[in-house]
């Protein structure tokens, strides 16, 4: 969204960063200052909150709000490639309560084995494109019309972005429906209904994004960027770090980050993964270049409206072996939650304000073996097995307003040592009415003709659910990183 729009998430910010030093008398206090930046902040009767859940029409009378379905899935295939049985797994892990999503975002870590020579090697795309094939031909067997599908001139690159459809064409698609169409299913531009919008591997880290086309041409999405940070081996090699892939849909930015952090359950290993939390909110960026449209994006994660993080996390649980795996016999999730280190970053730490939805499902990590349903260790001890206590290790958090959890699960594929996760997430965007009134209508006609067959279907009002946390401390940390983003998009605008 444009910085300098009052309009937008960091418009508001300016405006009332301002307002608030206006006041020679009047220092404010950088707790208060950050509760009102903060999406997890709870005082509803400040003005930052009111101005977020004020009615489309009061916010600005050419803005309105659609809903979209985001699916966001993790995945640490543990250095196998994608093939065998494994599509009958991609099917389960991806078809939720049998419901389309509109967007789907998949992280997956290690597509390759994290050996010497893929470490430091040059990157072979091989892998990413196999897994591209297999997500769009489940996508589109799934949810799409599979005998229509082209399998002419498939993705291949492990670094792809979409080139934005011009508005042109999108208009031209808009008044060429036909009374006959739109009792048709649309599918646009051949028989597959996903587009593959984003993917980008490092080493074997790596990210896929695809979306409905028909929301191409119904909304305008634009800037799509993708961006790597490694801060493994040294610091800087590949074997750690994230991918991460932005984009703007209408009036709303979304920035997706898949993640692969430090393992290890020793004292130390949790502030390694700190570390690299912050590096990766430090060096990720989305550059701007002369090909980018008139509405400037964020350079970086936190400047997005919509955040979504999620990958291997590796945060462990501060708790006995045995102990840990009496409350998993008994179910006790919530007993067990109270150990786990990533709710202590959350509460406390370089996730603070993140949300997470509530885990009512099974350790995702560690498993003996594959095709096997026993945690790796415990007693008896076998040879040559390792000791691990059991973890969620694969986690999904997001930040941002307009965002409400539908659903959060693992799925039960034996691929790998570890279990995929998932969440399903209704999410609000802010679209731009025009003013010209023939265009309304047929973008009306067109909203219509692609609700047919429950294609899109309406999604509750966004709401937010998940941990939060009153405590200040460590806000000036994010505080920080908010106003350097900010300060950024001033300076690149003050060039232009």
């Amino acid at each position: 969204m444009d910085d300098k729009n009052p309009k937008s998430r960091s418009g508001r910010f300016r405006q009332w960063f301002r307002s608030k030093h206006s006041h020679k008398h009047k220092q404010p206090d950088p707790h208060y200052f950050l509760d009102e930046l903060l999406d997890g902040a709870e005082d509803e009767g400040d003005d930052f909150m009111e101005d977020v859940y004020v009615s489309p029409f009061e916010m600005d009378p050419c803005t309105s709000t659609n809903e979209l379905r985001i699916f966001v899935g993790t995945w640490n295939v543990a250095g196998r490639s994608p093939e065998g049985s494994l599509a009958v797994d991609l099917d389960e892990w991806l078809k939720p309560q049998d419901v389309a999503a509109d967007i789907y975002v998949l992280g997956f870590q290690e597509i390759v084995p994290l050996i010497t020579r893929t470490v430091i090697g040059a990157e072979d795309p091989t892998e990413a494109t196999n897994w591209n094939l297999l997500i769009g031909k489940t996508l589109n067997e799934n949810f799409g019309c599979p005998w229509l599908t082209p399998m002419l001139n498939p993705i291949s690159s492990d670094n792809y972005h979409y080139v934005k459809i011009p508005g042109s064409e999108r208009r031209a698609s808009f008044s060429g429906i036909t009374s006959t169409q739109r009792h048709q299913r649309p599918y646009i531009n051949g028989g597959s209904k996903y587009k593959l919008m984003a993917s980008k591997k490092m080493v074997g880290v790596f990210i896929s994004v695809w979306m409905k086309k028909e929301l191409l041409y119904k909304y305008c999405v634009s800037n799509v960027k993708v961006s790597s940070v490694a801060c493994g081996i040294m610091g800087y090699l590949g074997n750690k770090g994230s991918v991460s892939v932005r984009m703007s849909i209408e009036g709303t930015s979304f920035c997706f980050i898949a993640a692969h952090l430090a393992s290890g359950e020793k004292n130390g290993d949790g502030g390694r993964r700190n570390r690299q939390v912050s590096e990766i909110f430090k060096r990720t960026c989305f550059p701007r270049s002369a090909k980018d449209d008139d509405n400037p994006h964020p350079l970086t994660i936190l400047g997005h409206d919509r955040i979504f993080w999620f990958g291997d996390l590796n945060y462990r649980l501060d708790l006995e072996d045995n102990l840990a795996r009496d409350l998993i016999k008994k179910q006790d999730w919530k007993a067990l939650q109270e150990f786990d280190q990533l709710r202590k970053e959350q509460e406390d730490g370089v996730f603070q304000g993140w949300r997470e939805g509530n885990i009512e499902f099974a350790p995702t990590y560690k498993y003996s073996s594959l095709n096997c349903n026993r945690y790796s260790g415990g007693f008896p001890y076998r040879s040559g097995e390792k000791q691990r206590t059991p973890a969620w290790c694969d986690r999904i958090l997001w930040y941002g307003k307009g965002v409400k959890l539908l659903s959060y699960f693992r799925s039960e594929s034996k691929f790998s040592d570890h279990r995929p996760v998932s969440a399903l997430f209704s999410t609000q965007i802010e679209v731009m009415k025009s003013m010209n009134p023939r265009l309304e209508v047929m973008k009306s006609t067109n909203a219509r003709f692609f609700d047919q067959d429950n294609i899109n279907p309406n999604i509750m009002p966004p709401e937010q659910i998940g941990t939060s946390s009153n405590d200040e401390e460590g806000k000036p940390t994010l505080l920080s990183l908010i106003i350097k983003d900010t300060e950024a998009s001033s300076q690149h605008m003050q060039k232009l």
